[in-house]
């Protein structure tokens, strides 16, 4: 099969005849109708998208129709698709009015499509698509091109109503809602919540269809994104900045820069101690626990959701390393962020330290990371932590401190291979291989005549 020639973005002028581009989709706006002058009663409709097919050249496309047309033809690919664009209006643009609406780009010129001559598809060459699928990680402006987080809030209003580059990571992403616009039509708006090494929270609004799905679909809590042009305005509900994604912005998420990479890091320390957690509500009580499940059950039931789960397990501790050096045994955290911190440290080295500016206070105390077995496999990497590992051995850290190895070697001995009963909460992970992840909130050697009355229904149900 012969070689489809495409022309580069870069090469492309308004007297080239048939045209023939390839290239990545890296931002797509919304459908939007509007009266048609020539005919009343009729609305025309558009959207517009922008494609890369190099490093360093992007251009606008956008196309009017009908709605049958337009809405066919927005549906039929996404951001991160490669596509064709065959035949193509390669037309000058005018940068003072239309990058006012449209992302800035490097190419002197724009494409504009019409249902009679042109046409785009989705890519079919896999040779040529895998080598684009890089280039959605390529942030559109130079990769130090940002403001970061702490210099957004610290200029305040200085800022309000500029278009920025912002360089942060997920912390949260909210519900989408629903509203009715003025004109009778829904409207739709949904808030990210962001972080970096200095600011521990600030709102990204999204309000067009096409940035809340690709926020949703692709933009997972922790996830680093690059936010070109997103508009800042002061916000006086909050009383404070707030960035909005616009017609403009172009997110590029896990952007392949060093910069990136370095908060990266960051936000994945962030997401494993569980920083980023602790504004969710407390454990429920163990006592109002009472669904009995065996370890295989407890993984599935951790990845049907991303709500945390609650359950009783019987099952064998497998791993219980109480004779590893007393510094992996028991841990020093910040008692407001339960960030681990060295013993005799006067502030929490946690960023998103809610308790930051305030006196710093810690915990010391077991903390351990323990393997629960059971006939249907092991869940590995459960957090074990006091008071619930006090209780269960039956002893403090102070006492613990100075037992002698042999005696904590006999102490471990106690619980390993013995069957237990385990209240757990089961939290849905990214960073585990099972995908789950698993804190211990109570446990005891178990009754045998519990044992079995539990694992004869288990076995029956396996």
């Amino acid at each position: 099969m012969a070689a489809i020639n495409y022309n580069s973005i870069s090469e492309l002028h308004p007297k080239l005849s048939h045209p023939k581009v390839v290239g990545i989709i890296i931002g797509k706006s919304d459908v939007k109708s509007f009266p048609d002058r020539k005919n009343a009663g009729v609305d025309r409709y558009t959207f517009g998208f922008t494609v890369k097919d190099s490093p360093d050249f992007f251009i606008n496309v956008s196309a009017w129709g009908n709605d049958g047309y337009i809405n066919g033809l927005s549906n039929s690919f996404n951001i991160g698709d490669v596509v064709t664009i065959d035949n193509p209006l390669v037309s000058t643009k005018d940068p003072e009015r239309e990058e006012k609406f449209c992302p800035t780009t490097p190419s002197p010129y724009k494409l504009m499509l019409a249902e009679a001559h042109s046409q785009v598809c989705l890519c079919v060459d896999m040779d040529t698509s895998d080598s684009l699928l890089p280039l959605i990680h390529m942030p559109v402006k130079e990769s130090r091109d940002f403001y970061p987080l702490g210099d957004v809030v610290a200029n305040g209003q200085s800022l309000d109503g500029s278009f920025i580059n912002i360089l942060a990571a997920v912390k949260a992403i909210g519900e989408m809602k629903l509203f009715k616009k003025s004109d009778g039509r829904q409207g739709q708006r949904l808030e990210v919540k962001l972080f970096d090494e200095l600011v521990s929270s600030f709102p990204l609004v999204c309000w067009d269809r096409e940035a809340i799905q690709l926020v949703q679909t692709s933009v997972p809590k922790g996830t680093v994104i690059f936010i070109a042009d997103t508009k800042i305005n002061f916000d006086r509900f909050r009383n404070g900045m707030a960035a909005t994604v616009n017609s403009k912005t172009i997110i590029t998420v896990n952007p392949d820069t060093q910069e990136a990479g370095l908060l990266c890091r960051y936000a994945k320390e962030m997401l494993e101690s569980g920083a980023l957690e602790q504004d969710k509500p407390d454990d429920v009580p163990v006592e109002s626990i009472t669904a009995v499940y065996t370890v295989g059950q407890l993984k599935e039931k951790g990845q049907e959701t991303a709500q945390a789960s609650y359950g009783i397990t019987y099952s064998f501790f497998s791993k219980l390393d109480l004779d590893s050096s007393v510094s992996k045994v028991i841990k020093t955290r910040c008692a407001k962020c339960k960030f681990q911190v060295t013993e005799g440290m006067q502030y929490c080295t946690n960023q998103l330290c809610p308790g930051r500016g305030q006196v710093f206070s810690s915990t010391t105390g077991f903390d351990l990371l323990v393997d629960l077995t059971d006939h249907t496999g092991t869940l590995r990497a459960c957090t074990l932590r006091s008071p619930v590992a006090e209780a269960l051995l039956g002893c403090s850290t102070e006492q613990f401190t100075h037992l002698t190895d042999n005696e904590r070697t006999a102490m471990k001995w106690n619980f390993l291979l013995e069957r237990c009963k385990i209240y757990v909460k089961i939290i849905a992970s990214t960073r585990t291989k099972s995908g789950v992840r698993a804190v211990i909130l109570a446990c005891s050697l178990a009754d045998p005549g519990e044992v079995k009355q539990h694992m004869s229904v288990l076995l029956k149900e396996d």
